[in-house]
């Protein structure tokens, strides 16, 4: 009964949103990869590089489109549908560890936490991931009666598990350590051996359909974890100390500082100087905490280690711990504990339209949202004033120039693609003016304006060295260094746009 009003509330939460174009990495390869299979039945991405990320949220996304057809508004609705059942795996969860009053809580500020609320109706594979790891972990903190076998919530564990990490194989991450926590027990406690094996059997299984499909992808590409290109950039080049450290930091302050998390974290902290009240709640079991700190050391060392962007939704189903945690100690050393509730979630609504003082991912609010649409902006003014233009950009607005079905374009539009608008590129670009006559630039990050404060600033030199991070150049410095003219350009709360053209005649030469 719970899920059509989470469904629902998720649903029109999001209302806005349902009908804009796909975003970053919904376009560079999610959507593509799901636009392959719902049209051909291959599994294998023909129209963009193969990751070899698992097929799940291609496949249901194509099912999908079946029913609703190829539009945004049906992608996206389906995506408010997935977000429901995570938060309603969550609600299990919760339940099973504190009292209902927790459990509502937690539900609520993980919806509204910005990250979260974001990733909703985006079809990035994260939220696929996150919503089967929830319920997986609701089965796995389920306690059945003394005399009830626990063998029915080891086996949908692992059902969910395996369905997880068929979404994103870094989900992998979690049911592992929860296996090799179980194995521990297991030498630890002689009366409870056969519970625990069977448990660590039971999450080491989702370990087979993961094989079963890169032995796959093996088999018809001939690459096991993608192409080279993206497993050194996501694995192999990661592999220095200093980075990891770095990287170790950073994960850090994203679970417990990142869009105003810090308010609930904060205040969690300061209630532990006080005692507990004469009528709170039991505490969450010291088993299950045990296993809740397993599974965030986990998430928190291995998305320090994986992954070339130290993105926020890789950490999708940890952020709901952090919550719960949070809610159960307001809850166990304040009376008036939901007036930190009411606080916090303040926090969080603002987060989801404030920006920090601090360059981040747009995806980590509605900062998407203004980029979307600057670049619906600039690719339409493109589509009807130079309809046989060649565009000079960048990725991702090269794909939504290329390709019709991610929404930005009705017919595709020829583009000339560069790295970023940095210096170095730009004047790379300027080598060889005879191959475009328009440019589309666009800010590729968003960062604290010069005259605000940047808590952030102090790390560029390292953030450049090992997160590609950059300085992009103004639209009037690119048009002074390509000899052309911003024909227009657009601000939103601190995202940009424009579009140039180069009004210039070239000589054209034959090639034997």
């Amino acid at each position: 009964m719970l899920y059509p009003l989470f469904f629902v509330a998720v649903y029109l939460s999001h209302f806005t949103l349902l009908r804009l174009p796909y975003f970053w990495d919904e376009a560079g390869y999610y959507i593509p990869a799901a636009w392959d299979f719902f049209r051909t039945g291959t599994l294998i991405p023909q129209t963009t590089i193969t990751n070899a990320h698992p097929p799940l949220p291609s496949i249901l996304l194509a099912a999908w489109w079946h029913l609703s057809g190829y539009v945004v508004s049906g992608t996206r609705t389906l995506v408010c549908m997935v977000t429901a059942a995570a938060l309603l795996g969550l609600y299990k969860l919760a339940k099973s560890l504190t009292s209902t009053a927790a459990a509502a809580t937690t539900v609520f500020l993980t919806a509204i936490y910005p990250v979260w609320f974001a990733q909703s109706t985006l079809a990035h594979a994260d939220i696929f991931a996150a919503a089967f790891t929830l319920w997986g972990l609701a089965f796995y903190f389920d306690q059945p009666a003394p005399e009830q076998s626990s063998a029915q919530n080891q086996n949908l564990a692992a059902i969910m598990f395996s369905l997880s990490a068929l979404s994103k194989e870094t989900a992998i991450v979690t049911p592992i350590a929860l296996a090799l926590w179980q194995s521990i027990l297991w030498f630890r406690n002689k009366e409870a051996r056969r519970t625990h094996r069977n448990w660590a059997l039971a999450l080491l299984a989702p370990i087979l359909p993961l094989v079963a499909w890169y032995a796959y992808h093996r088999h018809r590409t001939g690459f096991i974890f993608g192409n080279p290109e993206f497993l050194r950039y996501n694995a192999t080049a990661n592999l220095d100390v200093h980075r990891i450290t770095l990287c170790m930091w950073h994960r850090l302050l994203h679970l417990a500082t990142h869009m105003n998390m810090f308010v609930p974290v904060a205040c969690a902290i300061a209630v532990l100087f006080m005692p507990v009240t004469p009528t709170s709640p039991p505490a969450i079991r010291k088993p299950a905490l045990r296993s809740i700190a397993v599974i965030l050391l986990a998430n928190w060392i291995a998305f320090s280690v994986l992954g070339g962007a130290l993105l926020t939704r890789y950490l999708l189903p940890m952020y709901p711990f952090v919550i719960i945690l949070c809610v159960t100690t307001w809850q166990r050393h304040l009376r008036q504990w939901w007036a930190l509730a009411a606080l916090s979630a303040a926090a969080f609504l603002a987060g989801i339209w404030i920006n920090p003082p601090y360059a981040f991912a747009p995806e980590d609010n509605l900062t998407y949202r203004d980029m979307v649409v600057l670049h619906q902006q600039a690719i339409h003014l493109i589509e009807h004033r130079y309809p046989q233009a060649t565009v000079l950009s960048a990725w991702p607005a090269t794909a939504e120039m290329a390709r019709p079905e991610l929404g930005y374009t009705r017919t595709p539009i020829k583009t000339t693609p560069i790295e970023n608008f940095a210096i170095d590129q730009i004047q790379k670009a300027a080598a060889d003016p005879g191959i475009y006559d328009t440019a589309l630039i666009f800010s590729t990050k968003w960062a604290p304006p010069e005259n605000q404060v940047d808590l952030g600033r102090n790390n560029q030199s390292t953030d450049a060295k090992y997160f590609d991070f950059h300085r992009d150049l103004s639209p009037s410095e690119v048009a002074a260094l390509l000899h052309g003219e911003v024909i227009w350009q657009s601000h939103r709360k601190g995202e940009w746009a424009a579009v140039l053209r180069f009004p210039r005649s070239v000589e054209a030469s034959l090639i034997e």
